[in-house]
């Protein structure tokens, strides 16, 4: 038990620069006393002395402001941080080197007995407010983001975020179809706010596949205009002297280029 102790505390330190000493980690960090309760009415309802640790773990919610149930099985170098509003189901099952924040619910879905809440695999991250519920596993190395909700197994060394949540993984093949996308993207100024390249989002999906149209109808009309040069030698002369824009309308261009260029350089600051 105190072997125990020692690596949990060495799990806090390891993953929360705010911790300074023992001392503070062993009077002021919640998610070490609700651990430490947890692992005392475990053994207690191992041994089939079921009230007791489920009076343990109740006196354990009212101390912390965390719920763990006696029946849910926990590895390792376990690591809650803050840990108001976390909740762990019966017949949930963590792993080593896991970590969960503040609001994270690990629950089911069924009232029927049996496997009910989630299995963690070694080297999980739950953020803050997430909620995994239902039996299925989550995989080795796994992250969940803050508020997902996710009702589906996840995939080892993989990313899952929103609701319902979605995966994404650091493996994610690169084609040819993708790069040119990609280039276009850049060619004309966009720049998704706060995404990742491989960022897995509906949004996203969206503006790849209106970009995708944008550049093959301009390709279509380049060939058009091509076409009608050769038909007619005047028709370039014609493009060229005529006004695309109107001045209010140009006055309007470069205001949302100021705009734009102002944007930018606030954000490299």
């Amino acid at each position: 038990m105190l072997k125990q102790l020692k690596e949990d505390i060495q799990a806090v330190f390891a993953r929360d620069p705010a911790a300074r000493n023992t001392l503070e980690v062993l009077t002021t960090y919640p998610g070490i006393h609700a651990l430490m309760m947890h692992r005392l009415a475990h053994e207690l309802w191992k041994k089939e002395c079921k009230g007791s640790a489920r009076l343990l773990s109740s006196f354990s919610r009212f101390a912390t402001g965390i719920e763990i149930h006696p029946g849910a099985k926990i590895g390792r170098r376990f690591f809650i941080d803050h840990g108001m509003g976390v909740v762990i189901g019966e017949t949930a099952e963590i792993g080593d080197d896991v970590t969960l924040y503040h609001g994270v619910t690990l629950g089911g879905t069924t009232w029927n007995t049996g496997k009910r809440h989630p299995t963690l695999e070694d080297g999980v991250v739950v953020g803050a407010g997430a909620k995994i519920l239902g039996p299925f596993t989550v995989g080795k190395n796994a992250k969940v983001g803050s508020n997902a909700v996710v009702t589906k197994a996840v995939p080892a060394d993989t990313t899952a975020v929103g609701n319902p949540a979605r995966f994404i993984s650091k493996d994610k093949p690169k084609d040819e179809a993708e790069t040119r996308l990609r280039d276009y993207a850049e060619s004309i100024g966009f720049q998704p706010y706060a995404a990742t390249q491989d960022q897995s989002d509906p949004m996203l999906e969206g503006m790849r596949v209106l970009l995708d149209r944008i550049q093959h109808n301009e390709k279509r009309m380049n060939t058009l205009c091509q076409r009608l040069s050769l038909l007619d030698p005047t028709f370039k002369v014609q493009q060229q002297n005529e006004q695309p824009f109107s001045q209010e309308e140009l006055k309007i261009i470069e205001d949302v280029r100021r705009e734009c260029e102002a944007q930018s350089q606030q954000s490299k600051a």
